[in-house]
């Protein structure tokens, strides 16, 4: 059986409606449900390390923390540090590079023209640290778009309602707003033992409610990601149900340290609210994928697991290529620009050592890896 993904919908995103994506023609899966599915046209690029949260479980993109690093050689570089705040792969990822903030630069617009070219993309989707706290963000916005691309963000919402006036005239699309909690209680239990404090953590999730709403005031969409670990989490989701419009989209991701678990508890919450689910999506040539469930009053809420696609050449031999250690699959290119200025192209957080200086990607037989995984599978998940 084909494990699905997305298709009305971007990489990272909600509906899109974009008359060039369509159901694939007969395509069913087991269940009957119809299957979308586009091309992986997404690239992610990290454009500031910092953030005002210290997260537990934050991979930071697979870098270090810039503030917990500087000074130190790249052979010795630590995954948690005094600022609170961690990068849960690097004992093991390989990471030789510090990450530096993004220039809306020729160099930029250079590194995102090219690799649209070679790759055929369509959406620029900032990462970080947190992009709200990109000083010149909204300039960072103009570049992606006057390189003819949909431009998107995640965001865990501490800095949005500042900045996000100028960003939607830069011409913003989306922003997926990260949930951690939806209480301060909840939201201080993820946090570094220094900073787990219930009144800063509630004048985080008033910055991340202040955010949301300045999103959607100034027409740009908004989703909200929550990462629901098993049952007990389920209040949790009724809140952010209750809390925030129909016009936040909702999407509930599984936990892959709970496994089984977390995907059985997210259908049990979804069975318990009435949700009917009504299509699959799936991006050919990514590892994520979704399932579109109808609640009684119409709104639609989306399930977001990962599928075990791998690169076929770059991740066979891998020592994580299993079933239990690689935690994130193929999930798409990443860019980077390091502290020496040059940009750096990533295809796995988990093996930072993969990434290669964008020149050598380019020429690279990776960069061919990449698209011709994306036509293979996009011929039999089509007819699925």
């Amino acid at each position: 059986m084909v494990t699905p993904r997305i298709s009305d919908t971007s990489q990272d995103g909600a509906v899109l409606n974009e008359p060039a994506t369509r159901p694939a023609p007969g395509a069913v899966l087991a269940d009957g449900l119809p299957v979308h599915v586009r091309y992986d046209r997404t690239l992610r690029v990290k454009i500031i390390d910092a953030c005002g949260m210290t997260c537990t479980f934050c991979h930071n993109e697979g870098t270090p923390v810039v503030a917990d690093n500087l000074g130190r050689a790249l052979d010795g570089l630590t995954a948690e540090g005094r600022s609170g705040r961690v990068s849960i792969y690097l004992g093991s990822n390989g990471a030789r590079f510090l990450p530096a903030t993004v220039l809306p630069n020729d160099e930029f617009t250079s590194a995102v023209t090219r690799l649209r070219d070679a790759l055929g993309l369509e959406e620029l989707h900032l990462t970080g640290g947190e992009p709200s706290l990109h000083p010149r963000l909204a300039q960072v916005v103009h570049a992606g778009r006057d390189a003819g691309l949909r431009v998107c963000l995640t965001s865990n919402g501490e800095n949005g309602a500042r900045v996000m006036a100028n960003c939607a005239q830069a011409g913003l699309d989306r922003v997926n707003f990260s949930i951690f909690g939806t209480t301060a209680a909840e939201l201080a239990q993820v946090q570094h033992a220094r900073y787990a404090d219930v009144h800063r953590a509630e004048k985080k999730l008033r910055a991340l409610r202040e955010s949301v709403r300045a999103t959607l005031k100034y027409g740009v969409r908004a989703s909200a990601n929550i990462v629901v670990p098993s049952y007990e989490h389920a209040p949790r989701v009724r809140r952010l149900m209750d809390e925030f419009a129909p016009e936040l989209s909702v999407r509930l991701l599984n936990s892959l340290a709970e496994g089984a678990e977390s995907v059985e508890a997210i259908e049990t919450i979804l069975s318990e609210l009435g949700a009917v689910p009504f299509a699959h999506h799936i991006v050919a040539g990514a590892s994520g994928w979704r399932t579109a469930y109808r609640l009684p009053n119409g709104r639609v809420v989306w399930f977001k697991r990962i599928r075990p696609l791998r690169l076929p050449r770059t991740c066979t031999g891998c020592p994580l290529n299993n079933g239990r250690d690689c935690q994130e699959g193929y999930y798409g290119v990443r860019l980077y620009r390091d502290r020496a200025g040059g940009y750096q192209v990533g295809v796995c957080i988990q093996r930072m050592d993969l990434c290669q200086p964008l020149d050598e990607f380019l020429a690279s037989d990776l960069c061919q890896e990449i698209i011709a995984l994306r036509d293979a599978e996009y011929g039999p998940l089509a007819v699925a």
